[in-house]
This record gives structure tokens, sequence and C-alpha cells, in this order.
């Protein structure tokens, strides 16, 4: 994987040029011995020529539309492009009507010059962290591809493409952990922004008090030249945080709770390490992981504003659903507007208590997910599927609820099994959310 900057300069003294790195990635994907036909549910091999050839062309006069035009991405298959349906991993809507306009995440990444390949796969209307797909097919987590490991889900096919060097970045959404899950299961970075930031016109919904729409790539700076783009901010140079100094606050409830032995070792590794370079490391208590865990048990804001989208759909067409998102999403038909009001009123309650706790604080520190990615095969009966999708999404889910902005770095040595570490920042705190973690970023490589 190379970064934004290492192919900006690339570009810039003419050692490549878009229409080479397009044609790398179309042979990526086109490869039998890869996983480019789990990863993408559409190519756009003709129209990512085309257009890489026409920035090869302004770059040679000095017209590009930017530093970093020309670079290709990937666009998971939630998001409105003009001209094509927007099935959302589903089979119920490959008939859909065609969409009439870019998604203004879409159309803001087009207009800085970035070169979409295609669109990726995903769970089936994003309602699972797993990335398991029976429509398209489950595209695997580059680590040991031998034993079928699930990518994390529902950004799965991003994560992959970006991991295996199809796209240099891609375009997720987050409304449990659904770019950062992936990231952490395919080691690369995936970043979850304060949702507010980025409009989520012309992506197809999946819980719109909670959706976020985030990148992933092979670094920070990646990432957030990305967030830049797509909160309508020029992108600007990322300046690393000092990690001497930092305080960083491990909560002292759930989120240690089930780690695997893997994941354990690795995290305490990763907290050593920064101690060691400066940072306070402080134990915190944070009852409020448990508090929402209690508040979303008949499903939450997923589960009911889910239900209301789908319920036509599902009248329709529920048999071509997958059946185990569908009882998810079926679960909303038995919630109540007071079960629905209980939870509005609990996550107001929750976040002003959330944000007097951590106030001190410089950063949250968890495992991304506390489990190594399991073999795709060990997920087929329907009860541990759930077990191990709520335990997947319980630590990244927290954020989404709170409002907050967070991050997965890969923080695994080479040829280890994966393992994210997630670093969770304030409301609106994303720019220095952002420069911490390239810090930390900076200590672990």
């Amino acid at each position: 994987m190379r970064t934004f900057d290492q192919l900006a300069q690339a570009l810039a003294d003419a050692s490549t040029t878009s229409r080479a790195l397009i044609e790398d990635c179309l042979a990526r994907i086109a490869d039998p011995a890869g996983e480019g036909t789990r990863a993408f549910t559409k190519v756009h091999s003709e129209t990512a020529r085309t257009m890489a050839d026409a920035i090869d062309a302004m770059r040679s006069v000095g017209r590009a539309p930017g530093r970093y035009a020309g670079i290709p991405v990937c666009i998971k298959d939630l998001f409105d492009i003009e001209g094509e349906p927007t099935a959302a991993g589903s089979r119920a809507l490959t008939d859909a009507p065609p969409a009439t306009a870019h998604a203004p995440a879409v159309q803001r990444m087009l207009a800085a010059g970035f070169v979409p390949v295609g669109r990726t796969n995903m769970t089936e209307f994003a309602f699972s962290g797993l990335g398991i797909n029976p429509h398209y097919g489950t595209p695997l987590s580059p680590w040991d591809r031998t034993s079928a490991r699930i990518p994390g889900g529902s950004s799965s096919g991003t994560a992959v493409a970006v991991a295996d060097g199809m796209a240099a970045a891609g375009l997720g959404t987050d409304t449990g952990g659904s770019c950062r899950i992936p990231a952490a299961f395919c080691g690369v970075v995936g970043y979850k922004p304060t949702a507010r930031r980025v409009p989520i016109a012309g992506v197809l919904p999946l819980a719109p008090s909670l959706d976020s729409i985030g990148p992933l790539g092979p670094s920070v700076s990646c990432c957030a030249t990305i967030d830049a783009v797509l909160a309508g901010d020029p992108p600007a140079p990322l300046a690393p945080a000092r990690v001497a100094g930092l305080r960083l606050a491990v909560p002292a409830d759930r989120v240690l709770d089930a780690m695997d032995g893997t994941v354990a070792a690795t995290f305490e590794r990763v907290l050593s390490a920064l101690s060691e370079a400066g940072a306070r490391i402080e134990r915190v208590g944070m009852p409020e992981f448990d508090e929402i865990l209690a508040v979303n048990a008949k499903g939450g804001f997923a589960a009911a504003e889910a239900y209301a989208w789908h319920r036509p759909l599902l009248a329709a067409k529920a048999a071509l659903y997958d059946p185990r998102i569908r009882l998810r999403i079926e679960r909303g038909a038995s919630m109540t507007a007071a079960d629905y009001l209980e939870v509005v009123n609990a996550r107001t309650r929750l976040i002003d208590s959330f944000n007097v706790r951590t106030r001190d604080c410089d950063s949250i520190v968890m495992p991304t997910v506390p489990i190594a990615p399991p073999r795709v095969a060990d997920l087929a009966e329907e009860r541990e599927y759930n077990r191990i999708n709520l335990l997947i999404l319980r630590n990244t889910s927290f954020g989404n609820f709170l409002d907050r902005c967070a991050i997965s770095l890969p923080c695994h040595r080479p040829g280890e099994t994966p393992v994210g570490l997630m670093l969770m920042g304030e409301t609106m705190g994303d720019a220095r959310l952002l420069r911490i973690a390239a810090g930390v970023e900076a200590l672990l490589r």
C-alpha cells in the first residue's frame, strides 16, 4: 500500500501516471487468484481509464484539479452514482431506478480529481459487522486466507480492496463500526468522523441518527485527506501530535471483556509503547457503556429506523433478503414509539454524562475489536453469527451512540494477526483526533 503523498509525488514528478495507477488496480481486481470478484460488485473500467487519461492531460499542462487528482479509489455500494442503481449489497434492489445524481460525498471526491474504479461489496444493507454477503460472495481478510477469515463489515469490500492494492483508498459508511471493524480485520486505517460534518444525502440509510461517512486507507494522513474532501474543506498537511504528555484513557468498563489472547497481548504491548513514549495511560470507569447496551437491548436506533425504511421493500421482496439481515431489521417492528423516545432521551443524557467524564482526556483508547477475524465457516450457524456480530460491534458502536469521532489503526507487527487500535475523540474534535492518531501511528510503525 502506498500513501496518497507517495502517489501524489510520483504523479507530480512524472514517475507514474494516473492511467498507470488505474491499470494496476484493474489488473489486481481482475486477477483470478485474488479477491476482486468478491470485493467489487461493479467495476468502472472504461470510465476510470477515460478519467485517468483526462487528468494526465490536464496535469501535463499544469491544470490538474488538485494534488491528489488521478488517484484511484473505490466507492461502497451504498452511495448513489448517477445513472446506476444503488443495490446496497442486496438482490432486492438490483432493479431499483438508477440514481439521478451523485451523492454529495461522491461528487466531492470527483471534484477533487479522485478516480473511482468501482463499487465495493458490503454486508447487505450495512446491517452487520461481519462482512458476510451470500448474494455477491464474501471477500476475505488478507490474513490467513487459507482459513477463509471474515473481512469485517459492513464496508468489507472497501477494506479488502485497499489492503490488496485494488484501490489506493475508499469510501465506507459507519453506523456502528462499519469503517473501523473491517479496517481492523484487514490491517488498514478506518475513520469515523463526527457524523454531522459530512452530508449523508444520496446514501442509502441504515439508521440516520447514527449514520456517518468515512474513509478507509493505508495511513492516517490518507484518511485525513479524504475526510477533508468529504467535509468540504481543503486538504492540508497533517501535523502529528506529540505522544509525550497525552492523557489517554483506557475504559475500565466492557471494552476489554472477552478479548482473545492475541488482541490482549497486542493491546498491552501498545499501551506499554505509548507509556514509554511519555503518554499518561489512565484506567477510567465509564459506566455509560453498560447503560448504552441496556438502552439498545430492544434494537435501538438501528432496528427502529431501518425497519421504517425497509417496511415497504420487505412487503414486496422479503424473500430476496439474507434471512439473517431480514430478522435483524424486523426487530424494529416490535418497537413502540415510547421505546424509540426512550432511546432518544437516553442518548442525550448519556452524551452529556460522557462529555463531563472525559473532558480532561486527549483521547480514549481501546481495541477496535476484541477478537481476531473468525473463519467464515464458523459463523454458519445463526446463534454463533449473532453472538460474534454483537461482540465485534460492541466497542465501536459506543462512539456512534455518543456522537464521537473515532479511528482504527493497525497496531500489530508485520506478519502477525491483524489487531486494530481505536482512538476516540470528542464530538467535532476531528482535527485534534487525527493529529493524535498520526502521532500514535508514527510511534507504532
